[in-house]
């Protein structure tokens, strides 16, 4: 696992990962997210619904949202939380051979390709609704 500084954004194929919650104002209980990943060279975007925060559906969403993609991701940078900093998405993306990027604790920045595509790719499609899911 690489950090943030250690990234290459200048061919298409690096992607930045977030989700986007569907809580309504409301994080109690079990809700929908987005997940949208962004690459940084082109701007392509993926977003797949994911049921909730659990590492099996954001792992089955990153695999079906990568495999959208119109060329061979082949790093993927995301945040510290816990649906993403894993064993199960570490190994798949050693497999894969992709290169696996967190960013630094505490800089929103590092993101900022994937964040400025959570407002026009899912805000505006999907808005601040609530999204229950069974638990």
């Amino acid at each position: 696992m690489r950090t943030w500084a250690e990234g290459d954004d200048a061919r298409p194929g690096f992607v930045e990962i977030d989700l986007v919650g569907h809580e309504g104002g409301n994080s109690q209980g079990e809700f929908c997210f987005t997940l949208d990943i962004t690459d940084i060279a082109t701007g392509w975007t993926e977003t797949v619904s994911v049921r909730n925060k659990a590492q099996k559906w954001v792992f089955a969403a990153i695999k079906e949202a990568t495999a959208k993609f119109p060329f061979p991701v082949l790093g993927i940078d995301s945040d510290n939380g816990s649906e993403f900093i894993n064993w199960g998405l570490f190994r798949w993306c050693e497999q894969e051979k992709l290169t696996f990027i967190r960013s630094r604790s505490g800089n929103k920045n590092n993101g900022a390709h994937v964040e400025q595509k959570n407002w026009h790719m899912v805000r505006q499609t999907v808005g601040y609704h609530r999204y229950d899911t069974p638990g």
